[in-house]
């Protein structure tokens, strides 16, 4: 393109020059070309993106850092004209790894026919939580030699949320429950329960499964079964996103190589060696295990502000809580014991609190005697800041809670977390490790 502007203004400096100087018509030949050349790139150019659309079509609105995000990209051309070039300039949010062979979604498309339609494929590996945008994309377009350039802007129409990076779990504690054999509590449920506390009159909204047909027939109106709430206890999930106690280290090797993805293989993922982004994948995985195996969980955080999602296991809340977990960022706000005394006295007697943090403070242990003062069972899931650039004081910590008999995990920088997760460190085993196998009914085991 560039060569093209500087030879037409050769042309026309040459041209202009010798018609001035010399009545040669071998000069005024050469201006008229330019000239000519200039008006027919300029009408060449203006109808270089009529009638082009283009259409985005993503799998899933959702997806997990660590997938690889797949979207249809297809151009058509509804005129019957030839367009010689289409540049298509992807300027959404969403990050591309630099390694990822097909991750950018700009191409450059060539000799499109009339009545024709382009498409490809684009993919991008996900490194990054959150929400993005699907868009703007820049169509670009113009004549042969690239005199002139068309732009037009398509916005986005369509948004991706990353969930944070989810592991399996084998096994972790559950509530231990009110009562060793269970009995109903006399308090109304919204769901179905194994304990029916009576009937009572059909009312607009209620499932038709919850009919007790019985007393329906034998009363002549629809009467629907109450049911009173389950032994079973809760499960808070408390996550401290006070920006004063991350830590985070420099990571240049994040990023593998290219040669990675030879044969399609998807190189391991690795997370960002950050407090914050072990913490989220570890609250995440968290939920979704408890939730698989039918807990009620809560989820308390104060980033930028203040969350607190009452405790369900309906696949809804593991949906809120990715979600939450999605666009959490550090702030500086309530600390790990705040959070514990605005929300300890609203949880049922019995429940447990896992509590995520990266302190390195003494308030952790005012958090866990709030808790058990409360007739709670908390656990504690401990990063260690030092391990990640931060603080020391996290064994200190770690003492602390083996003295009080608190079950403690312990997450240090690049380890499987699958496997810290399986381990825990009490008072009882030493500093050994063992392992707690996963609950039935809802008992410890």
């Amino acid at each position: 393109m560039k060569r093209s502007r500087i030879l037409i203004g050769i042309l026309l400096v040459v041209g202009l020059a010798g018609a001035l100087v010399s009545d040669r018509v071998v000069y005024l030949r050469l201006l008229y070309l330019a000239l000519l050349v200039l008006l027919a790139a300029r009408v060449w150019s203006g109808f270089s993106l009529r009638n082009i659309r283009l259409t985005r079509q993503a799998r899933t609105p959702r997806a997990q850092v660590g997938d690889t995000f797949e979207e249809l990209i297809e151009i058509s051309n509804d005129s019957r004209l030839w367009r010689l070039w289409l540049e298509v300039r992807d300027e959404s949010s969403l990050p591309h790894h630099p390694t990822f062979p097909a991750a950018s979604h700009s191409r450059l498309l060539t000799n499109i026919g009339g009545r024709q339609t382009r498409t490809y494929q684009a993919r991008t590996w996900l490194m990054q939580r959150g929400g993005h945008l699907l868009g703007p994309t820049r169509l670009v377009s113009g004549d042969p030699f690239g005199l002139f350039l068309n732009e037009k802007v398509i916005p986005a129409g369509e948004s991706l949320v990353v969930f944070p990076y989810m592991i399996d779990i084998a096994s972790f504690p559950a509530p231990p429950g009110l009562l060793s054999g269970g009995r109903a509590i006399r308090e109304k449920a919204l769901d179905v329960t194994p304990h029916a506390a009576g009937v009572r009159e059909y009312a607009p909204g209620d499932p038709l499964k919850r009919i007790h047909w019985p007393t329906t027939a034998r009363r002549d109106r629809l009467m629907v079964k109450e049911f009173e709430q389950d032994p079973q206890t809760e499960v808070w999930l408390f996550f401290d996103a006070q920006a004063e106690v991350q830590a985070e280290l420099p990571d240049p090797a994040q990023l593998p190589s290219s040669t990675d993805w030879v044969f399609g293989r998807r190189p391991k993922f690795r997370l960002l060696p950050s407090t914050m982004e072990y913490g989220v994948s570890i609250a995440a995985s968290l939920a979704r295990y408890y939730l698989q195996g039918r807990q009620a969980v809560g989820f308390v955080t104060a980033g930028r502000t203040y969350t607190v999602l009452p405790a369900d296991r309906s696949e809804r809340q593991e949906a809120k809580i990715l979600e939450t977990l999605a666009f959490l960022q550090p702030g500086n706000s309530l600390s790990i014991s705040a959070l514990v005394a605005a929300q300890a006295r609203l949880m049922p007697r019995g429940s447990s609190a896992v509590l995520i943090t990266a302190t390195t403070r003494p308030d952790l242990i005012l958090a866990v005697s709030e808790l058990q003062r409360r007739n709670l069972h908390p656990l504690v899931v401990l990063l260690m800041a030092e391990t990640f650039g931060g603080p020391s004081g996290s064994a200190t910590l770690v003492e602390s809670l083996q003295r009080l008999k608190i079950p403690v995990w312990q997450v240090n920088n690049n380890v499987d977390l699958s496997t810290s997760l399986a381990q825990f460190t009490d008072q009882n085993s030493s500093q050994e490790t063992n392992t707690w196998q996963k609950p039935r009914y809802g008992h410890w085991t």
